[in-house]
């Protein structure tokens, strides 16, 4: 459908060499964008980059360093010769008992996860400006709703990230600039495959409360980024979505 089409569009997608980001990505390149993904694995980068096509692009970059994400999103928008839209997917986590973390423990996952997607945005806010409209799809989590006694640091980044989507929504609608958050639910990545390893009973209790009965895959994030990337969210802003399986439906 030409609402969905993402023909003559240029993407950056954070953390898109792999897991939900490369989902996200993959998505996109098949709507017609071009993408560029970064990511700080330089060969990562380029085996997902097997998987977008023609005109897609990869940029190892530390979104971490303030100087490096504003110059990943100027090299994004350089090379692809414009940026339409941004997707803040970049993040780490850190698991264990409130007490226990040290303060740069718990800085690292807010610089990964929340600092970074602010500045990207701020970053790209004067290409969107330039082009007349832009579109921004910042990633929550379920941990932007839900308490995790090992999770901390990263529910604090989650739903910083949600109240950050509706901050700037509201600062840049006037700008024709439309910005929402997604929240995955429990998705197999390699980030879950980990905290099935350090938490007892993880992978049982997931299944048990996902009506859909399973976990979710990368893929299963490409159609929702497309929607918030395209001409069919043109009056959609300040949304955060979950795309969980049912999980936070679930009483």
């Amino acid at each position: 459908m030409q609402l969905f089409d993402l023909s003559g569009k240029a993407a950056l997608v954070t953390g898109g060499n792999g897991g939900i980001g490369l989902g996200m990505a993959q998505g996109l390149a098949q709507a017609g964008a071009r993408v560029a993904i970064a990511g700080r694995d330089g060969a990562k980068n380029q085996t997902a980059l097997k998987s977008l096509g023609a005109g897609a692009i990869a940029l190892v970059a530390d979104v971490c360093d303030e100087r490096a994400c504003r110059d990943m999103v100027e090299e994004a928008a350089a090379r692809l010769g414009r940026l339409d839209i941004l997707v803040n997917n970049a993040g780490i986590n850190i698991r264990r008992e409130p007490h226990e973390y040290t303060l740069d423990e718990w800085q690292r996952v807010l610089a990964s996860n929340l600092t970074s997607a602010f500045v990207a945005s701020q970053a790209a806010y004067a290409h969107f400006r330039r082009a007349g409209g832009g579109k921004i799809v910042n990633i929550g989590s379920m941990m932007s709703l839900f308490g995790a006694s090992f999770a901390a640091p990263y529910g604090a980044s989650k739903g910083g990230i949600v109240q950050l989507t509706r901050s700037l929504a509201c600062a840049w609608a006037k700008d024709n600039v439309q910005v929402n958050a997604v929240l995955p639910g429990w998705i197999d990545t390699a980030l879950t495959r980990r905290a099935r390893d350090e938490v007892a009973g993880l992978h049982e209790r997931v299944l048990a409360r996902t009506p859909a009965g399973r976990w979710g895959e990368p893929g299963d994030l490409a159609g929702i980024a497309v929607f918030l990337c395209s001409a069919g969210s043109d009056f959609v802003t300040g949304a955060a979505i979950p795309v969980d399986g049912g999980y936070a439906a679930q009483g």
